[in-house]
């Protein structure tokens, strides 16, 4: 594991708590400052030359920012030998650009998790690409479902739609829980208990979504009486698809944003 940030530190908790893995783990992080991580089969560098010689990873996973994702494989790709696969959570970095990066023959996958993965329920989209081994694309899953749920993409163009919708949507809906207490607040609420009544209601909801086979338009009209509350504010919300349209533009710039990435890496 290259990179042991936010993203990186829950992906490495989780794979330390699935008793099915049998495996080392060495990271590889300057800003290490994790020491509840440390265990016996997991073990810590400062730099990649103190990573020791002769080891040849099976598996490396790149977590680090794409930004920064040239300057590290510009060292990193050493590590690997011809038998090595590289997976990247980096956004908008494509398996061919990560390729060139490595020498233009490396065997690639991407995924595109979420913070929600730091608690078990994250999201993860991977891609293997076609020189990848099964046993390595199984092994990818595996790693990356310790951190919650996957899903496997068939065509690598559709990662920007994941990364727009899943990778950057909880941020939609901490905003969204952000506004509805603040709202709560101008009503006269007092400012901890209307963020408390906006998070709970945020996480009952999304349990409920999760348990319930209906989708999430029968919930939302189940819970809609004719000429009540809910339906008053729904009016406002869904008025000339003022809401559709302004999360459509949202996830329309995040895809956009995730394809320059890719162009500028």
């Amino acid at each position: 594991l290259i990179g042991c940030g936010k993203m990186g530190s829950a992906m490495l908790a989780g794979w330390q708590k699935d008793t099915q893995l049998t495996a080392e783990f060495h990271v590889i992080e300057p800003m290490l400052d994790a020491p509840e991580l440390a265990n016996s089969n997991t073990y810590f560098y400062n730099s990649l030359s103190e990573f020791p010689d002769g080891f040849v990873p099976e598996l490396v996973v790149l977590a680090v920012k794409p930004q920064m994702m040239a300057v590290v494989l510009e060292e990193a790709r050493f590590l690997g030998g011809a038998d090595t696969s590289w997976l990247s959570i980096a956004a908008g970095l494509s398996t061919q650009k990560l390729s060139a990066m490595l020498g233009g023959e490396a065997k690639i996958l991407r995924a595109m998790p979420n913070t929600p993965a730091a608690i078990g329920m994250g999201i993860t989209a991977l891609f293997a690409g076609h020189q990848v081994a099964a046993a390595v694309s199984a092994l990818s899953e595996q790693l990356l479902g310790a951190c919650g749920s996957v899903v496997r993409l068939e065509d690598e163009k559709l990662m920007d739609a994941v990364t727009a919708l899943s990778g950057s949507g909880p941020a939609y809906v901490f905003l969204l829980a952000e506004t509805m207490a603040a709202a709560g607040q101008r009503l006269g609420l007092p400012a901890d208990m209307a963020m408390q009544l906006a998070i709970e209601t945020i996480k009952g909801a999304g349990a409920l979504m999760a348990e319930d086979a209906a989708p999430p338009a029968i919930l939302r009209e189940n819970v809609t009486s004719k000429g009540g509350t809910t339906a008053a504010a729904l009016s406002v919300l869904m008025t000339d698809d003022r809401m559709a349209d302004l999360l459509d533009d949202a996830l329309t710039a995040a895809a956009r944003r995730a394809a320059e990435l890719d162009a500028q890496g």
